[in-house]
């Protein structure tokens, strides 16, 4: 099931997010960067953020099976450009389609905003994520530069089936 973020989703979008990092990031960053207490109450912080100003500009997505939360995704658009800000399926999840429900309910809220074209920024070192958004046909922008450590990549939006 994929449903809106609510705030007393926050301690498990949090977790989930530090488990999902540390897949990429360890062994490459330094660990406090992405574990920890202190990370994990700024992560949680930016995810407050997140779903109370989904409201306004954005959306925060939960994907939850049997009560258990097992995926989310984050999107904001902010001087007429929407960002995917955030993709991660815990690890025990990867591989069973949270991912994709979750990218679909995107591109639908997408579709229904008239948005058609978002933007995203993957780790570059992620080369599980970036195959997963090339299969959903995001592209390297030919015209932008990495962003430090990260790619950035973009999607046309797709008309829905039928359209």
């Amino acid at each position: 099931m994929i449903r809106t973020a609510r705030p007393a989703d926050l301690d498990a979008i949090a977790a989930l997010h530090a488990r999902a990092r540390a897949t990429y990031y360890e062994g490459r960053i330094p660990e406090e960067a992405y574990s920890g207490a202190a990370e994990l109450a700024r992560t949680r912080e930016g995810w407050s953020r997140a779903v109370a100003r989904a409201q306004v500009d954005g959306g925060v997505l939960c994907a939850e099976q049997d009560g258990e939360l097992t995926g989310v995704a984050a999107f904001r658009t902010s001087d007429g450009e929407t960002t995917l800000t955030q993709l991660h399926v815990d690890p025990v999840h990867w591989r069973k389609g949270t991912g994709a429900a979750l990218h679909a309910a995107c591109l639908d809220a997408w579709r229904r905003a008239g948005i058609h074209r978002v933007r995203l920024e993957v780790y570059a070192h992620n080369l599980r994520a970036q195959a997963f958004y090339a299969t959903h046909g995001w592209l390297p922008d030919p015209h932008s530069t990495a962003s430090g450590s990260h790619r950035v990549l973009w999607l046309e939006v797709p008309p829905a089936s039928g359209e």
